[in-house]
């Protein structure tokens, strides 16, 4: 259970702090995530993070789970910041390749670019289609239920096509039909 007084004192701190730069990658990572996991939205606290992440030069130093949870909290509190989504999906378009992402990461990356008001950046969309299209038979099988049917979802709420990404999503799927629950099936089928 949240404390929201405590939550309220902290964002307050973080947002009065003149060395805001310090933080690390990760740190700002939690801060939001926390804030997420409670349902704890702090205008002011997630503006000036949002802002020191994209007055950085690049996001090298942002590991994947960061960056998904970055965008993922903001989305989860219906925090719109439109420069913050598009700097993250121009370095993650810019990766070489999405290897070191984990399934849950391109999960909640594309569900939270799907479900975000504003562009929903279709290269981002591509990249992950395109990363996910080319994995093998077992590296799909680890996929979870709800990855797949969070990632068939947003490709459909987002109106992306990517005919290669649901032809490798359905042997998953159909292995794992059994796991699947009412709403990820009617997800997957979106």
């Amino acid at each position: 259970e949240s404390h929201p007084k405590l939550f309220k004192i902290v964002a307050g701190r973080i947002v009065a702090l003149d060395k805001f730069g310090e933080f690390k990658p990760q740190e700002l990572s939690n801060i939001v995530w926390a804030y997420a996991t409670t349902g704890d939205s702090h205008p002011k606290l997630f503006e000036k993070l949002a802002d020191r992440i994209v007055a950085l030069d690049n996001l090298r130093t942002f590991t994947p789970q960061a960056l998904s949870n970055i965008v993922w909290a903001y989305t989860t509190l219906d925090v719109s910041h439109p420069n913050l989504f598009r700097k993250v999906a121009d370095h993650i378009v810019d990766l070489p390749n999405l290897r070191k992402f984990k399934h849950k990461e391109l999960a909640n990356l594309v569900w939270s670019y799907a479900t975000a008001a504003g562009d929903p950046q279709p290269m981002l969309f591509e990249k992950v289609g395109d990363h996910i299209s080319t994995l093998g038979k077992g590296n799909l099988r680890s996929f979870r239920s709800w990855h797949l049917s969070t990632i068939a979802w947003a490709y459909a709420t987002a109106n992306e096509s990517h005919p290669e990404l649901f032809e490798k999503l359905a042997d998953p799927a159909t292995k794992q039909q059994h796991f699947f629950t009412s709403k990820q099936v009617h997800d997957f089928l979106w």
